[in-house]
């Protein structure tokens, strides 16, 4: 009887240790050995291990799983776009536009520092200098060559042509007036004595003859108001005035314009607009000098509308976005580049006990089993 106690115990044992040592062996076949085993040219069995052995498969199959089930475009839609991740983009939006750029801290040449953008008054101004250069070349270039017609518009050519007879009767009217006046009269008289006098003594002797000069002078005001009264009189000017107008008309306008210094008209146009620029000035001024309610339209109207227009269009563009990261492949090469040692120390670290239980429930169903063997003998002897 001891000896069958000692034979079943013996098996028991026996048993355990080869269910033990199975289930642990082939734990660990499941990725060692990491690489297939040779002698010669014949390549060991059950080498490499399971995992190391399928891996490119393993990785596949698990990137088609994230891809299909794990990390579709509706997850994504469900984590990145709700509302509380629009709100809390909204709001961060919100906070850092009010503490950064509608501040009192920074100037708008502040902002331009920190871009590296300092030189950009002086560029400004150097900027208009040569444009304003440039356009005064081309205004003088288009007067030296074309005439006062060319330059001036047909509505204004039309409307000097019509104020011409206009300027002819207020002329004529002016000069009435003046012969009419004290002031002509003694100007006639001028002209008559100085005419006189300038005939030596044939004038002198005229002057003693015709006494006193001024009924002389009456009649000659009155002949020259009748000219100037008379129809043909203003006729006669207005052919005068068109013809000179046409005559001026052909002549190229720089022939006017030859003794001005366009070069110092150049340099003064070129300081009065830098004047009025006054670009350094307007820069040490903030965002919120030159826009006061800025910061209420950004934070209520402009940053509402930027983040919904955001997330609509990256909502809309998701799908596609995720077809060109190709999780997929994503995944299969990440798979594929992760060291075995660590795949196998993570997998134990995670399951290490069930491991451990599936090693201890392989030694007790080996040694159950050497228990039912040893009876086995016990009873067919």
């Amino acid at each position: 009887m001891e000896n069958v106690v000692v034979t079943i115990i013996f098996m028991a044992v026996v048993g355990a240790l080869i269910g033990g040592f199975t289930n642990y062996l082939a734990i660990k076949m499941l990725f060692r050995p990491y690489n297939a085993l040779y002698i010669k040219n014949w390549r060991i069995p059950f080498t490499p291990g399971l995992i190391p052995k399928r891996r490119q498969e393993l990785s596949k199959q698990i990137g088609a799983t994230v891809k299909n089930y794990l990390l579709t475009p509706e997850v994504f839609q469900k984590r990145l776009f709700n509302e509380d991740i629009r709100s809390s983009v909204l709001q961060f939006a919100q906070k850092k536009v009010e503490k950064t750029v509608f501040t009192d801290d920074k100037t708008i040449y502040d902002w331009l520092k920190l871009g590296g953008f300092e030189h950009l008054p002086n560029t400004i101004e150097e900027k208009v200098d040569l444009l304003i250069e440039k356009q005064f070349n081309t205004m003088k270039t288009t007067i030296s060559t074309k005439s006062i017609e060319e330059l001036l518009p047909n509505d204004i050519q039309q409307a000097i042509d019509k104020k011409i007879p206009e300027i002819t009767s207020y002329l004529l009217a002016k000069g009435e007036e003046y012969f009419q006046s004290t002031k002509g009269e003694m100007t006639i008289k001028n002209m008559m004595d100085d005419f006189l006098g300038s005939k030596g003594s044939f004038g002198g002797m005229i002057q003693m003859l015709l006494g006193d000069s001024t009924s002389i002078v009456s009649k000659i005001q009155k002949e020259i108001i009748h000219f100037l009264n008379a129809p043909g009189t203003k006729h006669l000017l207005v052919n005068i005035f068109l013809k000179e107008w046409d005559t001026i008309k052909q002549q190229p306008v720089i022939e006017y314009l030859e003794n001005i210094d366009f070069d110092n008209i150049l340099k003064n146009i070129q300081r009065y607009a830098k004047q009025e620029l006054n670009i350094q000035e307007h820069l040490q001024k903030t965002i919120s000098y030159y826009w006061p309610q800025g910061n209420e339209y950004v934070k209520n109207e402009l940053l509402p509308k930027l983040v919904h227009k955001g997330f609509t269009e990256a909502e809309s563009k998701l799908e596609d976005v995720l077809n060109r990261l190709n999780l997929e492949e994503v995944v299969r090469e990440q798979v594929d580049s992760f060291p075995l040692e660590k795949l196998e120390e993570l997998v134990i670290g995670i399951a290490n006990k069930e491991l451990q239980m599936i090693t201890i429930l392989g030694a007790v169903l080996g040694g159950a089993i050497g228990i039912v063997q040893g009876l086995i003998v016990y009873l067919l002897n």
